[in-house]
């Protein structure tokens, strides 16, 4: 069982704040074990030394009995009365108004800081959103066994999909079908709208799914991942409906060579900045550097797209066991085509373990 009150614990003690402020989202799951939706009724969570209060409407109020850490604090609101006094109320009985507390600045809304300050004038705001993170970049035993499962049933869907592709077929309707083989492979959903791009669309590197026919030879960019227990995957596997054009065949094994070259550069302490310049080095020395236009990866865990670890130029960060990423290198060509080939790769304590399993070619239709 997740031991909540311990995460919590750590994440005060690493921001040196007196209490850590939360809004629905991916912290507020990982730190609590709790899952609100974020609308117009705003909620909070307060980590302090006691533990888990929360600011919430009342109507929320009965969820709270299936909390997996027993019964939290609550300062409940009605529509009628408003959140305001509510707000006063938390930050007033747990001694926060003069004190200093920790926010993720990138999820929480401006309407709810505003009202904390309104309640508390005298509250000093820090941003820890790097805390935050830092503590969910590595990965407990029951988290990477949800990201194991969530690669697998994905890869299970794209291998039921390649065989029924189809020169016509539209980007809309082949992404659609892999959403459907996803939830039959036991996908909680997709962990994001699949992207699909054919044909010159590939060079895209976060196009949407368009009416636009697959036509025979063409690059076909499929990113896309299920979720299992709550955690996702994402890959990126780029296949072609017979013989592709000679140079988007050798982009391919140039992007396949620079896939391969950032996994092996993938260990702990190595910087994150590292694993970007393996990846680089190849495309360069091909001759693509200036096609290869976005970062070598991002974290993955909760959230598809998490901060740490980050593999860009700059990061200096060194890797630890148990962080996940994405290995995603590129190359784009304006009005021809482009290849994206993407694993979820986890550092262990030597090296690296890459949890996808699809070989980097595929063949696809018949």
């Amino acid at each position: 069982m997740t031991d909540f009150a311990k995460r919590q614990a750590g994440v005060r003690e690493r921001a040196g704040v007196d209490a850590v402020l939360l809004v629905p989202g991916a912290n507020l799951r990982y730190f609590t074990g709790l899952e609100f939706g974020l609308s117009e009724r705003p909620i909070l969570a307060f980590l302090d030394a006691e533990g888990l209060a929360l600011v919430l409407p009342e109507l929320e109020v009965p969820q709270l009995e299936a909390h997996p850490e027993g019964s939290p604090r609550v300062f409940s609101w009605s529509d009628e009365a408003g959140y305001a006094g509510a707000f006063r109320a938390a930050l007033t009985q747990l001694g926060l108004t003069d004190r200093t507390v920790g926010i993720d600045s990138m999820t929480m809304r401006a309407g709810e800081y505003l009202a904390l300050l309104e309640a508390a004038p005298g509250l000093q705001v820090r941003r820890a959103e790097g805390d935050l993170m830092a503590i969910r970049a590595r990965k407990e035993p029951g988290e990477l066994d949800a990201i194991h499962e969530a690669v697998a049933l994905s890869e299970r869907a794209l291998r039921r999909l390649l065989p029924e592709l189809r020169a016509g077929q539209s980007e809309q309707e082949i992404a659609a079908r892999l959403s459907d083989l996803l939830k039959a492979e036991g996908s909680e959903g997709d962990a994001f709208a699949p992207l699909v791009q054919s044909g010159p669309n590939s060079a895209l590197p976060h196009g949407g799914p368009s009416a636009r026919p697959l036509g025979a030879g063409e690059p076909l960019l499929i990113d896309f991942g299920g979720r299992k227990g709550g955690y996702p995957a994402d890959i990126t596997r780029t296949v072609f409906l017979g013989n592709p054009q000679s140079e988007l065949a050798r982009i391919f094994e140039v992007v396949s060579e620079a896939n391969r070259a950032a996994v092996a550069a993938v260990g702990p302490g190595v910087a994150m900045q590292e694993i970007d310049r393996a990846a680089r080095r190849v495309i360069t020395a091909a001759g693509y550097g200036e096609a290869f236009i976005h970062r070598t990866g991002h974290g993955l865990g909760l959230e598809v797209h998490e901060s740490v670890p980050q593999l860009a130029e700059g990061v200096t960060t060194p890797l630890e066991p148990g962080m996940v990423m994405t290995i995603e290198p590129g190359i784009y060509l304006p009005g021809v085509g482009g290849v994206r080939l993407e694993d979820d790769v986890v550092v262990s304590e030597t090296g690296a373990e890459v949890l996808t399993r699809l070989p980097h070619r595929l063949p696809a239709g018949q």
